[in-house]
């Protein structure tokens, strides 16, 4: 399957004073595959360590120090040739041994001429319980879900895909039935890997349900494995009220929608730790919508959005019957599913995300962005029917800002704002902002 990171891994390959590459993402995004693809495809051979089941090479990262005794260590373990330029070394679930990291340092230093890559479904749980991060000597990467440009590609779709990159207004309108049945289509299945494979292939949707379920267990599992047994009831509490929380009008985020008197203290550890998993998108609230965003940051309300659109519906228990057929995916549930996968297609593009609201007031917007120099509210309709008061107040106290609305109506742009369909907003926002 085709992941958009592939290219940026090829860009590092061939770069001026690359480093080793740290890749970061949840668990079952894909990391571990995309890099053995880029692996066998980019290189002549690949050493391939996972710290989570060898011992040995762990070992070897804690009694050795140089480069050169590291990468013959390595070597043997894998019993491959590690050859500058014709091999990836690949050091998996590095966050296992937390003093591979370090090492990152050394090699970056005294061994530039390899090429080494390293990845961890938890790294960034481990950087924050005060693991030593070579800071400065290592190339980063994330890697999100699938988006809905990559679904379309995985269901040869290619054509579609194009038109989207290129903002092909004309013909995006013209087939417009088409993108919203895939929309339609991916809201089920989402962009875990697994799940779209599983569809792709013709396993059916009671199988694509269950690889989503597989994942939801593996995420409930690291729970007690990984976190502080203390903070693990509060992140499940945390967890399982994020679906219910998104369904209200308010999308903010409510502590005493879990139970009775809860404060903020209570669960700030374990919110973060589901964002430092990964897991979940927490995005904070702005009080001005001026540039820049960062300016008017207010960390003490925010919304929470799952990963992934699919796992969603998965967490929801959501029949095939209510996502696939029809519009009840775009009419019900007060726009939480649209809200989620505009998050989940915003996240892969690495602009400031926020949202706005007024107190005392009905005025809310579901997204403000910055693109470039420019900030622009972002209004989300899940349907064609894009009637709503916000947006309209909001722009015409704001005269010198331009609008965005997000919908299921073709492409139009307006002195004071513009409509983008949903299945375009991505693309729309990278040729925009020149990612």
């Amino acid at each position: 399957m085709k992941r958009y990171l592939y290219d940026d891994l090829k860009k590092w390959r061939v770069s001026e004073g690359r480093k080793p590459l740290v890749l970061f993402g949840a668990r079952q995004v894909g990391k571990t595959w995309l890099l053995k693809e880029f692996g066998k495809n980019e290189y002549r051979n690949i050493s391939f360590v996972s710290f989570d089941r060898n011992d040995a090479a762990c070992q070897l990262m804690m009694t050795e120090k140089s480069a050169d005794r590291i990468l013959k260590g390595l070597s043997a373990i894998t019993d491959v040739d590690i050859v500058p330029g014709d091999t990836l070394v690949i050091l998996d679930e590095i966050q296992d041994c937390p003093v591979a990291l370090t090492r990152l340092k050394v090699l970056a230093e005294d061994a530039p001429g390899y090429h080494i890559a390293a990845c961890g479904s938890l790294l960034g749980i481990a950087l924050h319980e005060g693991i030593s991060f070579p800071v400065g000597k290592v190339d980063e990467l994330y890697l999100h879900p699938m988006t809905f440009g990559e679904f379309l590609l995985a269901n040869g779709k290619s054509t579609m895909h194009d038109f989207l990159v290129e903002c092909d207004w004309t013909m995006i309108n013209a087939i417009s039935g088409e993108y919203i049945d895939f929309l339609r289509q991916y809201y089920y299945v989402g962009g875990m890997p697994a799940a779209v494979r599983a569809y792709v292939e013709g396993k059916g949707l009671k199988t694509v349900r269950a690889e989503q379920k597989k994942i939801l267990n593996d995420y409930d599992r690291d729970f007690s494995k990984h976190a502080p047994a203390r903070v693990v009831p509060r992140i499940r509490m945390v967890w399982q009220s994020i679906v219910s929380q998104l369904t209200k009008e308010n999308k903010k985020f409510i502590f005493g929608a879990m139970k009775n008197g809860a404060r903020a203290s209570e669960f700030e550890e374990s919110i973060q730790w589901l964002v430092d998993a990964g897991i979940v998108y927490k995005i904070n609230r702005v009080n001005a919508v001026r540039m820049p965003l960062k300016f008017y940051e207010d960390t003490g309300a925010f919304k929470l959005f799952i990963l992934d659109v699919g796992l969603m519906g998965a967490m929801a228990d959501i029949p095939a019957s209510q996502m696939m057929v029809g519009d009840n995916i775009f009419k019900e549930y007060k726009g939480a599913f649209t809200e989620v996968y505009v998050k989940s297609q915003l996240a892969t593009t690495g602009i400031p995300v926020y949202y706005h609201s007024v107190e005392k007031s009905r005025i809310e917007l579901d997204f403000v962005i910055q693109l470039n120099d420019n900030v622009y509210p972002v209004e989300v309709k899940a349907e064609e029917n894009v009637r709503s008061k916000s947006l309209k107040i909001f722009m015409e106290n704001n005269p010198d800002l331009k609008g965005i609305r997000l919908s299921m109506k073709n492409h139009e742009d307006q002195p004071w704002l513009e409509n983008i369909p949903l299945y375009a907003f991505r693309d729309y926002v990278e040729q925009r902002s020149g990612v």
